[in-house]
């Protein structure tokens, strides 16, 4: 475990990049189909967004990062980086867009830990990617950019790979264009099981990640839910399984794991170590309900790869015989 403590040397600096939103979270027995009126067990009203998660998750284990992203002239806007703030994330370089409404989410979560989204992005929020303070980048040790602000993403992941910054991309569902213009400019492109299908264009994840990862230069994985994470390294692909827990809500839990793997290949970690430190933060997640009021601690994602053994194992794909 000596490698998990190099972040008492250092707290590194971190921009995250992507969608700003205040989630309105109701927490059900089950999620019903068709018309129906049922009373939540539980609710919470938060600042979020897979960046904002990210970025919390980060600030939680012990990074320096700022928030970078778009919110609207509202009420709702100063609810969100009140609410933002708190989590000890920068939010000086938000950009509030006059005349505009500040994403907004329900989300429904079962007891399952499974969840109903409905998002809603103002369009006057716009896409104009030029007001990006991007000679902030000095000093700066890792960027992390999402699907949600394509042209954002864009200018961010090509001024850091200028730089030689760490670049983290969640390759979450968006378009096969959007997927296959960014995540060839991270080190790091770290895609949900829904979002490689889009990307790959093919419903075999693992030769689909094998094919894709030999043309990439850098790390290139999936997360895969209960099924943990995998990734290509050296030509293998490999596989961590998660700690087993009770889900009680799995929303933001792959924004958490992108946070936690940020935090731990800026320490230095090796992509086996920082796939493990970030499903074990990722399960904690996913046993407490609100979203990203679930982000566990330092301590207890330490604590958690103490006391349980968390399995891999490296994979080989059958080859098509020729005839």
């Amino acid at each position: 475990m000596n490698d998990i403590k190099k972040y008492e040397q250092k707290s590194s600096r971190f921009i995250s990049l992507g969608a700003c939103t205040v989630d309105a979270i109701l927490k059900v027995d089950h999620i019903p189909s068709g018309d129906a009126k049922i009373m939540a067990e539980d609710g919470v009203v938060i600042g979020a967004g897979m960046a904002v998660a990210a970025a919390s998750t980060v600030a939680m284990l012990g990074g320096n990062v700022s928030i970078w992203g778009r919110i609207g002239s509202d009420k709702l806007g100063d609810f969100f980086l009140s609410d933002i703030s708190d989590t000890g994330v920068d939010t000086s370089f938000v950009n509030r867009v006059e005349g505009a409404k500040t994403g907004l989410s329900s989300v429904i979560v079962g007891s399952d830990g499974g969840r109903l989204i409905v998002p809603y992005y103002d369009p006057n929020l716009g896409n104009d990617a030029s007001w990006l303070p991007l000679k902030q980048l000095n000093g700066v040790d890792c960027i992390l950019a999402d699907v949600r602000w394509p042209e954002g993403s864009l200018e961010i992941l090509n001024e850091a790979k200028n730089r030689g910054i760490l670049r983290i991309f969640d390759g979450d569902v968006a378009t096969a264009k959007v997927l296959k213009t960014l995540a060839p400019l991270a080190t790091h492109s770290i895609s949900s099981k829904p979002g490689f299908h889009l990307y790959a264009g093919n419903k075999d994840v693992r030769r689909s990640l094998l094919e894709h990862a030999a043309q990439f230069d850098g790390c290139m994985g999936v997360t895969l839910g209960v099924d943990g994470f995998i990734w290509v390294e050296d030509g293998v692909l490999r596989q961590i399984y998660p700690p087993q827990i009770i889900a009680r809500d799995t929303l933001a839990a792959g924004d958490v794991f992108h946070g936690a793997f940020a935090i731990a290949v800026t320490e230095g970690m090796s992509i086996e170590k920082a796939a493990m430190f970030a499903c074990s933060a990722a399960a904690i997640k996913c046993s407490r309900f609100g979203g990203r009021k679930g982000i566990p601690s330092r301590h207890e994602v330490e604590a958690l790869m103490r006391s349980t053994s968390v399995s891999y194992t490296h994979l080989t794909l059958p080859t098509k015989r020729i005839v």
